[in-house]
């Protein structure tokens, strides 16, 4: 399908699919509002990176902390946006920046904003369109940024979701794993009239069975036999420009080509209106993870979400256990009051809730993040009773800790160990750096 009637076929559609996604671009605004950073890097556009079917534009966001191998994660914006919007809006650089790795960040050019999942060429391995063009920039960030390619991601939300299903499937070759927020699966949206524009599929009226959809996927690339990517699912129940229909077809498919059970063997709560399985194993990095939210509409990723979508890719610091989680002590959680951001926030232990401020991330810089990443756990001193508290990320020793062997976590600075004030178990119990004694109010677990 051309550009030219790509263009014609989407604006048809455009005027009522933004209706749908206002919610989106709202929470993304929102999420990006905290999502500025110190660092000195910045986005940069690349151009001449292949011969580029789709006639996208590259943006490359390569964060100062960036070691001499790192990995890299493709971040697809949805219908109306931009890349460089996507990536102000949203929470993968100051990750990057955490983690070290690059942001490739394509750019749909194109009226309407929307990226071609539909044409036969854009569900063929190198078949072009704009998922060539994508694997191009993955080819060329590899060749020419000294890349891991054992390491390479794709991540989007809506029609950057759909195309996360469209790249894994397209180019099980080039990535690891993806997460798609708010997507349809690999094939759902094809046409043979031009259109870019499958109704039928965006109102979940398509259902197939999981043959017939990991058949669809395998049948992208021919003759290919390696190793499958693993793919991460997010969708409100309330989507309605994407309907939530599409979330369990897409449990379908990926179960199917990863050859696991369609009956999750790990399943919980992380908060209430949130219902979290796994299929194939029951840790962070499952085969297929999937991410339901009651009562939620076109509006995903939320704060936080874009973490643990790093975390299931295995680049947050982790070796294939939980890094991304509650912190559990005392029988509550490691807790924010009031879901502040205001840096020196004491942390105290609350009930479990599951919430961002209670979503706490281990870094392979010894860190402990929350809210996605904007704050880090700090110790306000070195002595026995300093307060442990919220500030920005810095670096230094006092935002460094340990997570040992025996379930304590003790301050790289002063060795002294994470405690719950007077041993309370009390909603509102203040945390504090105490001498490292074995108490059970010493006692810590992330997950």
């Amino acid at each position: 399908m051309s550009r030219k009637s790509k263009k014609r076929s989407v604006t048809d559609a455009l005027v009522a699919l933004l209706m749908a996604i206002s919610p989106l671009i709202a929470a993304l605004v929102l999420t990006g509002a905290s999502a500025t950073t110190a660092s000195a890097a910045s986005l940069t556009e690349v151009s001449n990176f292949g011969s580029n079917p789709g006639n996208l534009r590259m943006y490359v966001y390569k964060p100062d902390s960036a070691p001499a191998r790192p990995a890299v994660v493709v971040a697809v914006h949805y219908c109306t946006g931009t890349g460089p919007t996507f990536h102000a809006n949203t929470e993968f650089a100051r990750l990057a920046d955490q983690h070290g790795f690059i942001v490739v960040y394509p750019d749909a050019n194109v009226s309407g904003q929307c990226f071609d999942v539909s044409s036969p060429q854009a569900l063929k391995h190198d078949g072009g369109s704009d998922p060539t063009s994508i694997a191009q920039m993955v080819r060329y960030t590899l060749q020419n940024m000294n890349a891991d390619p054992g390491r390479v991601y794709v991540t989007g939300a809506s029609s950057g979701a759909m195309t996360t299903n469209v790249m894994l499937g397209s180019y099980p070759d080039l990535f690891k794993a993806g997460a798609a927020f708010s997507g349809v699966p690999f094939g759902c949206f094809a046409t043979t009239n031009g259109s870019g524009w499958n109704t039928d599929c965006a109102t979940g009226k398509i259902s197939k069975t999981p043959q017939e959809w990991g058949d669809l996927v395998r049948n992208a690339y021919p003759g290919y036999t390696g190793p499958r990517p693993r793919m991460q699912l997010w969708h409100g129940t309330e989507d309605d420009a994407l309907y939530y229909a599409n979330f369990g077809e897409e449990i379908k498919q990926w179960t199917n080509v990863l050859g696991v059970s369609q009956t999750p063997v790990f399943t919980d709560s992380p908060q209430s209106n949130w219902t979290r399985t796994r299929y194939g194993s029951s840790g962070t990095q499952a085969p297929v993870e999937a991410n339901s939210f009651q009562g939620v509409g076109h509006s995903l990723p939320e704060s936080g979400m874009a973490a643990r979508a790093i975390a299931f890719f295995g680049l947050d610091g982790g070796s294939g256990g939980t890094t991304t989680g509650p912190v559990r002590g005392s029988g509550k959680c490691l807790d924010v009051p009031g879901f502040s951001q205001t840096n020196g926030t004491q942390t105290h232990i609350w009930d479990c809730h599951g919430g961002t401020n209670q979503t706490w991330t281990s870094t392979s810089t010894k860190q402990l993040t929350v809210y996605g990443g904007a704050k880090c756990l700090d110790a306000t001193g070195a002595t026995a009773g300093a307060n442990v508290a919220i500030w920005d990320c810095n670096g230094g020793t006092n935002q460094q800790w340990n997570r040992n062997s025996n379930g304590t976590v003790t301050s790289v600075q002063s060795g002294l160990c994470l405690d719950v004030t007077g041993g309370s178990t009390a909603n509102g119990a203040l945390v504090q750096l105490w001498d490292c004694n074995g108490g059970s109010n010493q006692q810590w677990r992330l997950g």
